[in-house]
């Protein structure tokens, strides 16, 4: 079971980064289309005008996508910001006590944001809505990855509450403490 959980948080950051290198790919070829407009204005041949048809639309699409397919995985390795000035600051069984509290509110919130993105998503695949942009998206294609990502937020959650409840350490502790090097580091 614990390598199936690990798998699906990896799984969802993968997909996360797959969205992140979509939008990168989309703004390069948008980009290209245009320096080539460019190149044959400035060679006097008519401009070809190449965009990718509702690119802003698509990119806001898989960011919302990489943000909530992201959160499991980023919770999993301790890198949501946690203010954890209280919790360090009381004897060892208070602090457990306090994770308890926080990972059961944290699993109930998102578990209920996750109720409402599914169902949210079944309404708009039930009535066919799409998107207003010049491609017209079906709504229920990023409502999936949405309602994804709340879904194994709320998964790990209640993971890292059941390890809490057993007398374990939640995951995120265990990388607490460490410092992001930027650049490299010395």
């Amino acid at each position: 079971m614990r390598r199936a959980l690990d798998t699906l948080y990896a799984a969802s950051g993968v997909a996360a980064a797959a969205a992140i290198v979509a939008i990168a790919a989309l703004v390069f070829l948008q980009v290209l289309g245009r320096l080539a407009d460019l190149v044959l204005k400035l060679l006097g041949f008519p401009i070809y005008g190449f965009l990718v048809p509702s690119l802003a639309e698509i990119a806001g699409f898989l960011l919302v996508a990489a943000s909530f397919l992201a959160l499991a995985s980023t919770f999993r390795h301790g890198t949501h910001i946690r203010v954890s000035l209280l919790v360090h600051s009381v004897p060892p069984r208070a602090e457990r006590m306090l994770n308890i509290v926080a990972l059961a509110s944290a699993a109930a919130l998102t578990g209920l944001l996750a109720w409402y993105a599914v169902a949210l998503t079944l309404e708009s695949k039930r009535f066919g809505e799409v998107s207003f942009g010049i491609v017209p998206i079906q709504l229920w294609i990023p409502q999936t990855a949405m309602a994804a990502g709340l879904v194994i937020l709320t998964i790990a959650l209640l993971d890292d509450l059941v390890r809490v409840l057993s007398g374990h350490e939640p995951f995120f502790a265990g990388h607490e403490g460490e410092e992001l090097e930027e650049g490299g580091g010395e």
